[in-house]
């Protein structure tokens, strides 16, 4: 499953996500992602900002309409996920 490097922005700290499926809607890409591999855990939705060369820079959604309606289309994709807002 491949991984992504999520920084936050207000601690700095890095956090390894498992790229559980991905979309694009109107140009943007989102990732469902999960701090787990296998098993019951959170998982969250990141939404692309920007590219630079090999980089690629994500921000978690946050916004309740943009969630809920990218939500839905996850809820959708991942067969065995119980997507919860």
């Amino acid at each position: 499953m491949e991984k992504v490097t999520f920084v936050d922005p207000e601690t700095k700290e890095e956090i390894q996500f498992f790229v559980v499926e991905e979309t694009q809607i109107n140009g943007t890409r989102y990732l469902f992602v999960t701090e787990e591999e296998d098993g019951d855990c959170d998982a969250y939705i990141l939404k692309e900002v920007a590219a630079e060369k090999e980089d690629v820079f994500y921000e978690m959604v946050e916004d309740d309409t943009e969630l809920a309606a990218v939500g839905k289309i996850f809820a959708e994709l991942v067969e065995d996920a119980e997507v919860r807002f």
